[in-house]
Parts: structure tokens; sequence; C-alpha cells
């Protein structure tokens, strides 16, 4: 059972939860010591006071705030314990918010909050069964070490979690370390969604999640302690100059299929198709096309003798014509009569 961090209580309107922090993860680092290469002796670090030139204990120790070089104020765990603040002793919860809304950066490490004794296992299920229910987490404030922070509430298999959380000045902006302007084609984003897909999971269970560094580590070190050869280190790959991206995609998802034992024969990014354009754009091309002009290629039997509706068509027109030229100069020979009997006879 891991020890108690912090005791205190939950503080939900007017609901009071009794609760003892513990921690949530563990560290299975392989650690090191510093020692004396020539005899291999042990170094340690001592504390020493600088005003009295010797060795103190841990229980000579404490806090203080250096006001000055000649003046330093004294604060004790007692002091640390009665802040003037209302979330020394307790984790006020503030609002209910979605997690989607809270950037991830800003979430730090977890701990598991306990039920005090049988007096809060009610109010602690109540809790626990409501955000479970809303989809939502619980945004906090709490005071440990001497400062106030914000937390996160959640609820993990009936657990409540709670994890610590930067403030939004704490959060660095990465605007200057964005990378310069480039085109990214749709063709490419297709690709790399592929990619993705293929190597979607529903879990991060697996060989491949198993921290390979600290089993490499126990290699060399039982080889050291049993005098063996040291286990060698595979060749790292070189990096591959990608000169053809939708090619590097392409032969990515051909490997990652082939990882899991996948048919690869048919492994392949394909390019999208372009868009057709809209019939808007082809109208206003057509209505800014200049008239085509004759191509000087002779008519087609076709187009000369045509069929019947065409030969009609050209009958109907030349009569039409001819008719029109009649009218016409029917009209001329009228006007030129009318002239003539207005015309003054000689004397």
């Amino acid at each position: 059972m891991p020890r108690t961090i912090w005791s205190g209580a939950i503080s939900f309107g007017l609901v009071t939860v009794p609760i003892n922090v513990v921690g949530a993860t563990e560290d299975h680092s392989i650690r090191f010591h510093q020692f004396h290469t020539t005899d291999m002796g042990r170094v340690r670090y001592r504390k020493i006071c600088e005003l009295e030139d010797r060795e103190v204990s841990p229980e000579e120790i404490g806090k203080g705030y250096e006001l000055t070089k000649t003046q330093v104020i004294p604060i004790t765990d007692e002091d640390l314990r009665n802040l003037p603040l209302p979330t020394a002793k307790a984790i006020e919860i503030d609002a209910f918010v979605p997690l989607a809304s809270i950037d991830p950066i800003r979430i730090g490490e977890g701990y598991y909050l306990q039920p005090a004794g049988k007096v809060a296992a009610k109010p602690y299920k109540l809790l626990a069964r409501a955000l479970g229910r809303s989809s939502k987490v619980a945004v906090a404030k709490y005071a440990w070490s001497g400062r106030e922070r914000l937390g996160l509430l959640r609820v993990k298999d009936d657990v409540l979690v709670l994890h610590a959380m930067r403030w939004p000045d704490e959060i660095r902006s990465p605007k200057e370390l964005l990378p310069p302007p480039v085109d990214v084609s749709d063709e490419e984003i297709e690709g790399a969604l592929a990619l993705m897909e293929t190597m979607a999971r529903d879990d991060l269970e697996g060989e491949e999640f198993q921290d390979r560094y600290t089993e490499a580590m126990a290699r060399i070190i039982e080889a050291k302690r049993e005098e063996k050869p040291l286990p060698e280190a595979p060749e790292p790959a070189a990096p591959a100059q990608v000169l053809d991206l939708m090619a590097a995609l392409s032969e990515s998802v051909r490997k990652a299929k082939a990882s899991r034992g996948e048919d690869v024969g048919t492994a392949e990014v394909r390019r999208l198709p372009k868009p057709e354009k809209t019939t808007a754009a082809r109208r206003g091309r057509a209505e800014k096309q200049p008239d085509a002009k004759p191509t000087g290629r002779k008519a087609s039997t076709k187009e000369t003798s045509g069929g019947k509706g065409s030969a009609k068509e050209a009958s109907a027109k030349e009569a039409s014509a001819r008719k029109a030229s009649g009218k016409e100069a029917s009209a001329k020979r009228t006007t030129a009569r009318r002239t003539t009997s207005r015309r003054p006879r000689s004397a």
C-alpha cells in the first residue's frame, strides 16, 4: 500500500469528502549511485552549514526565505499547514468542464484520492458517480508544499484521481517554434491519414510499449556481474532522405501492414483525383471564350447533304430570301414612279 502524501477533504459545494492522497504511479527505472573510479568508494553529498563549517543532520535543516544577504525569514512546516487559504486543508472544486477543453500540456502528475474512513464513503461515491455520468472533469484548487496549485479531478475505475495542473501563465507560447510556411497537398494529407489508420489501436498493451531501455540496462548489469561479453548494440538505421513524400507514405503503410501480418500486396497510398471545375466556373469560361474562327476544313458529306430535316431547312431559307428580295425590288420601283410623277413639266 503506497504511503499517504497528504490528508484533507474535497469541498464540493456544501458537501465535504475527507480523503487521503496517495501516489498513482510507480518508477521502475534503474538508478545509479556515484562512486570513486579508482577504489569504487561511494561518493556522497554532505550538507554543510556555511557559518559553522560542519555537516548538519536532516533534523537541523529548515526552510526560509532570504529577504537580504544577512536576513532570512524562517518558515516552518506548521506555518505551511496553517496558510491563510481555504485550500490549505481542502481540495476546493471551482468548475466542471469537458476534458477536451483542457490542453494536455497543462496536465501533470496523477494521485489517487482515497476516502478517509466510513464517513467519507457515501459522499466519495456520490462525487465519483456524478463525475462519471456527466462525462466532465472537475477543476479544483489545493495548497501543497507552500504554494496553491490548480488540479483536475476525474474518475478511473470508480476511484477519484487528482492531476496536478499548470497555471495558464506557466505555459510558454510555441509560436516562435513554428516551421517556415510550406504547402501540403490534399494527397499528402490523405496519405498521412491512411498511415495513421494502419497504425491505429484500441489499447496500449503489448511488447512494443515496454521499457526497452530498462531491459537493456539490466542485461548489461547481468553481463558485467557474470563477467560475460556485453550484448551488442544494433546498428541504428540511417535516416532516409525523403525526396517523394507520397512514396515514403506508401512504403510506411506497407511496412505497418507487414508488421501486423496483413496483406501488403495492395499497400499503396493513392493520389486523390483532381477536383472537377464547378458548373459556374465552366459557364464563366465559356462566356469569356471568343467566337470560334472557321477552320478552313472541307465539310463532310454528312454536313453538306445532311438529313431530310437539313434539306428542308435549306430550301425554306432560300425561298424566304427570294421572297424578301422580290419585295425589296417592288418597293424600289414604286418609289421611282412616285418621284417621276412629282417632277414639274418643262415650259
